[in-house]
């Protein structure tokens, strides 16, 4: 559990409790390494955002210091990150137009909106809602936006004019514009583009993106390329920002809330898992609720210091953990070296070329179009089961496949609501298409040993016994998958059965829909001269089905094992188990 302080409260700066001497000097290599990617990072997410660069260091500041306060991750970096910059600009493209004030404002705004609601769904405790994100439909939406980053970005890189307003749209533009490139810009950025991958793969501990963005600084500076039609970033504002709320009224804060709730969940989804993979390695818990009230505050006070939308991030934290951190103290001295940046170092970043930017971009998201994983979400799945079992196991690919086209065809805004709406729908197909497995005797090799019942699937060696079906439902009974259940029963039983077992071991719940559908089944197999037996009942099945069997009439008795059940005579004559 994370530290608390008097009176229940979390406390302060929680990842640096019980801190040590000799983590000092790991912390601050981290810290210094973090920052090299930071910073130019920074500058590429703040223009996927549509603001100007400087606005992406702007949110690091306050970001980094407001969640080492209040996270309960020890490595976790938060700053902007490409998924929810694409997410706030395709956002606040629907109210105002790229490059007014309006739009930084509303940028700020939709910061400040995120905040808000993260803080309140910590304080309500709802840490619970990033479960709503499948693994493989968040997986599926990274992808998708990846894709889309990367068409938004090519233009730069090709030194043409962007249109389109969907991933495809786009990339046929790019293509009808191919004839209107500007070589040096294409140049600039295949180079910048070489040299990040390059370091990536064979000096991995090189910051790959701070040296193409020097390097790019350079060529212009010394080439004088700007002045040969190389499209560069210009002047950026030095000095520290603008602290308090943006010019929009209330209205446009009311507007955002719906958004911001889609951008806070991806941004959690994210951080929550980059904080317990880095946490598990180190040995301490994280707490979900907890991480909302960090990345809430994060949010608030980037908006609050004229910043972006930020969330916890995989490669930055990555990069911390790998460096050697032991504590936010790193995150710490970056907010400090960022500082830094801002008052004496953004003049070092105004002939950074634009296509190196692109370029810069590009590196950073490319790594996110995984398309081995969507890959093994297809593959994984059992050849034996065929039918609605079979499409069961595979869904996990098909919502993945249907959040990545939801972004690319409708937006990364609703992509993301459809790639929610996915996640709940697969939840629920699921659960009313609980697996029932037929079961069949195995029997033990040696003396002494007990007699196993296992999946007839699994064993089609194995006969099953004349005139009995075994059934084993392979989740809890309720409502959604009561008549299921009752279905794949019934299509089992052939002209021979007189006797029904529902070994109930793997069906820890059942609800008022499953006990009632169960006894209405062993009054319509009763009809036809079957009995159904129940066996292995455990806790709470166990209870219920007791208490419904004396009002119902049957059920009144649950078998200790499903030897038991098929031992006990039905007509007078014992079974053999």
């Amino acid at each position: 559990m994370p530290p608390t302080a008097e009176g229940g409260r979390p406390a302060l700066f929680a990842g640096m409790a019980g801190y040590q001497r000799s983590w000092l000097r790991g912390d601050l290599v981290a810290g210094l390494t973090v920052w090299a990617v930071l910073v130019p990072e920074s500058l590429a997410y703040a223009t996927i955002a549509g603001v100007p660069p400087v606005v992406g260091l702007y949110a690091a500041v306050p970001s980094l210091v407001l969640y080492a306060a209040l996270g309960s991750s020890r490595h976790l970096v938060v700053a902007s990150m490409s998924a929810t910059a694409a997410l706030s600009a395709s956002i606040v493209a629907l109210y105002a137009e790229a490059g007014q004030d309006s739009y930084v404002a509303l940028t700020t705004a939709l910061a400040i909106t995120t905040g808000v609601v993260a803080l309140l769904a910590g304080v309500l405790r709802l840490g619970f809602l990033a479960s709503f994100i499948s693994e493989p439909v968040l997986k599926g939406f990274i992808v998708g936006l990846a894709l889309t980053i990367i068409a938004g970005q090519l233009p730069k890189l090709f030194g043409v004019p962007k249109g389109g307003e969907d991933f495809f749209s786009q990339i046929v533009h790019l293509v009808e514009s191919l004839g209107d490139t500007q070589w040096r810009d294409l140049l600039v950025g295949v180079l910048s583009l070489v040299v990040v991958l390059g370091l990536r793969r064979w000096l991995p501990l090189v910051p790959g993106s701070l040296v193409a963005v020097l390097l790019g600084v350079a060529v212009v500076s010394v080439l004088g390329l700007a002045d040969e039609g190389v499209a560069i970033v210009g002047e950026i504002d030095s000095g520290l920002p603008a602290v308090g709320l943006p010019d929009v009224g209330l209205h446009d804060y009311l507007v955002l809330v719906g958004a911001s709730v889609g951008v806070m969940l991806i941004g959690f989804a994210e951080g929550l898992g980059a904080a317990k993979t880095y946490a598990a390695r180190a040995g301490y818990d994280i707490d979900a609720n907890r991480e909302l009230i960090g990345l809430g505050a994060a949010n608030l006070g980037s908006g609050l210091a004229s910043g972006m939308v930020v969330n916890g991030s995989l490669s930055k934290t990555a990069v911390n953990g790998g460096a050697g951190a032991r504590s936010q103290v790193s995150g710490l001295f970056v907010a400090g070296l960022t500082v830094i940046t801002l008052l004496f170092l953004t003049g070092l970043f105004e002939n950074l070329p634009e296509a190196t930017l692109a370029a810069v971009v590009i590196a950073a998201v490319i790594e996110l179009v995984d398309v081995p994983a969507l890959a093994r979400l297809y593959r994984v799945w059992s050849g034996r089961l065929g039918g609605i079992y079979g499409w069961a196991a595979r869904a996990d690919f098909l919502a993945a496949l249907a959040a990545l086209l939801g972004v690319l065809v409708f937006d990364t805004l609703p992509g993301l609501f459809i790639g929610i709406g996915v996640s709940v729908v697969l939840l629920l197909y699921r659960a009313s298409v609980a697996r029932v497995s037929t079961l069949v005797k195995l029997t033990p090799a040696r003396d002494g040993l007990p007699v196993v019942w296992v999946d007839s699937d699994r064993h089609p060696d194995l006969p099953t016994l004349p005139g009995v079906l075994v059934a084993r439902v392979e989740s809890g009974l309720f409502f959604a998958n009561a008549d299921h259940v009752r279905d794949t029963v019934r299509r089992r039983l052939t002209d021979d059965t007189r006797l029904v077992v529902l070994d109930a071991e793997t069906s820890p719940t059942i609800d008022v829909t499953a006990t009632a559908m169960l006894a209405q089944l062993a009054n319509d197999l009763r009809r036809d001269g079957i009995e159904l037996r129940i066996a292995h009942g455990i806790g709470q099945t166990r209870d219920v089905l007791r208490r419904a069997g004396k009002d119902s009439g049957v059920l009144q008795r649950i078998y200790p094992s499903v030897d038991d059940a098929v031992a006990d005579p039905t007509d007078g004559a014992p079974r053999e188990p």
